[in-house]
């Protein structure tokens, strides 16, 4: 920044900073006062920057560009005539006047925000005192009879917990029985879906089973299997009487899961 000019403020964090004080120096209200005035101000700030790093400029370089175009829209002469259809273009100096109004509501809030920050440093906290505790349990009114009644009523919860509770027994599933199933609704001469051989809640070991099953029905030619589409149910039919062998032609045997 040039030496030669003062900017008497606690914290300068950018081009709105400076700016804003330039407009608060004429000691008017931001709407009344002509931004055009402070351009000259704020154009010779950049020129003293110079010196500094680039990147340190692009902010200011930016508004030093919006402050250049009120300025040659004050001076050059404005053509009244709108097109039909066109949106009337937003007046810059009134977008940079709501601009610096909402960043100095935005810092005075940042600067309340602060200041609570700093009385929350110097306050303490007051620590709740401990809760009272009885040193001893009042049992006057508490007899050996009724001491005695609660553990038999405690006992007997534990004895009727101890009836209801019975182990399930896991049902044995091998491949014979559910060839034999599938069998049994082969004979129907009616299609029905892979799902319909399983039980209700069916296990992973139900399921590769019942697989197993219709796999070794197909070998044997007892059964057919479609399936329409991809990831679809799949659909079992009776295979062709001619095509059908016996257990006993084929080599292979299935195994018990």
């Amino acid at each position: 920044m040039n030496k030669n000019y003062k900017i008497e403020l606690p914290v300068f964090s950018g081009p709105l900073d400076l700016l804003l004080h330039l407009i608060e120096r004429q000691e008017l209200d931001i709407t009344a006062i002509s931004l055009v005035q402070v351009t000259d101000q704020y154009l010779a700030q950049i020129e003293a920057m110079k010196q500094n790093r680039i990147e340190h400029l692009i902010d200011f370089l930016v508004i030093g560009a919006r402050l250049v175009q009120i300025k040659s829209r004050a001076l050059l002469p404005q053509n009244p005539v709108v097109m039909i259809g066109e949106e009337e273009e937003e007046d810059p100096a009134e977008a940079l006047v709501r601009q610096l109004r909402e960043y100095k509501r935005f810092k005075q809030a940042a600067g309340w925000l602060k200041e609570r920050e700093e009385q929350g440093l110097r306050t303490y906290l007051r620590v709740a005192p401990p809760p009272k505790l009885e040193g001893r349990l009042d049992m006057s009114g508490i007899t050996v009879e009724t001491l005695l009644a609660a553990v038999r009523e405690a006992l007997t919860r534990v004895e009727n917990l101890e009836e209801s509770v019975s182990i399930v027994q896991p049902r044995r599933i091998t491949i014979e029985t559910q060839m034999s199933r599938v069998r049994q609704m082969l004979r129907k001469k009616r299609p029905f879906l892979f799902h319909d051989i399983l039980s209700h809640k069916p296990s992973r070991v139900e399921i590769a089973v019942t697989l197993l099953a219709v796999l070794e029905l197909i070998k044997r030619h007892e059964a057919r299997v479609f399936q329409p589409e991809m990831f679809g149910p799949i659909e079992i039919v009776t295979a062709e009487p001619e095509t059908a062998v016996s257990p006993a032609a084929n080599d292979s045997h299935p195994t018990n899961s």
